[in-house]
């Protein structure tokens, strides 16, 4: 977490409410080494070209945004895997603006109180910016990989992530919505180690 900034107070649920600027803006900064030439390129998500993951990170930006505010409507309402993204044209102006904005949006306290809803689902505040703080770093992981670029998080947000992420005996497939975590060392970076709960190989490379 940057030394200048100051999270959203409290906690709940076993979430803290993190500041979501750093992840925010290491995903803006990514966007630099993102030339059109790679725009078709693989990724890690099986379903997507970095150009629709970068469609998918406008979307859940805005969708995010809108949930910490509670301003839910369309936007808050759409399951992100109904259909595949489409990257409009004016995406490098509008992505930065919407990263800005959701890490803005989550450090008022007053996002991570009562209810809310992201990708149609109704879930409690502190639910959601964990799950908004948990699709900047692994998407944030995917965009780096799949770009050639480097890519770090710091340990409190992975271990947030890792605990959104950790397999429950009454859920062990987590609603469907991760694939199935990928065995690791034990002794993996604790990044490696998030991706691989998130059911990606952290050894990804756009060739293999």
């Amino acid at each position: 977490m940057d030394t200048h900034e100051t999270p959203a107070s409290g906690s709940a649920a076993g979430f803290p409410a993190l500041d979501l600027g750093p992840a925010a803006r290491r995903v803006a900064k990514l966007l630099d080494g993102v030339d059109d030439a790679r725009l078709d390129a693989p990724t890690p998500c099986p379903d997507y070209a970095v150009r629709e993951l970068l469609g998918h990170l406008l979307m859940l930006t805005a969708a995010f945004r809108d949930a910490a505010r509670k301003d839910l409507g369309p936007g808050t309402a759409t399951d992100p895997g109904a259909v595949l993204p489409i990257l409009d044209e004016g995406w490098r102006a509008a992505l930065p603006l919407r990263l800005a904005e959701v890490a803005a949006a989550w450090r008022s306290p007053g996002a991570w109180a009562g209810m809310t809803r992201a990708g149609g689902v109704e879930l409690p505040g502190e639910a959601a910016g964990a799950v908004a703080l948990d699709e900047l770093v692994v998407h944030g992981w995917d965009l780096a990989r799949s770009t050639g670029q480097p890519y770090e998080a710091g340990e409190a947000e992975l271990l947030a992530c890792a605990a959104l992420l950790a397999p429950d005996e009454e859920d062990p497939d987590r609603g469907g919505i991760f694939g199935p975590p990928v065995p690791v060392p034990d002794d993996a970076p604790l990044l490696d180690r998030v991706i691989a709960l998130s059911g990606r190989r952290p050894d990804w490379l756009p060739g293999g």
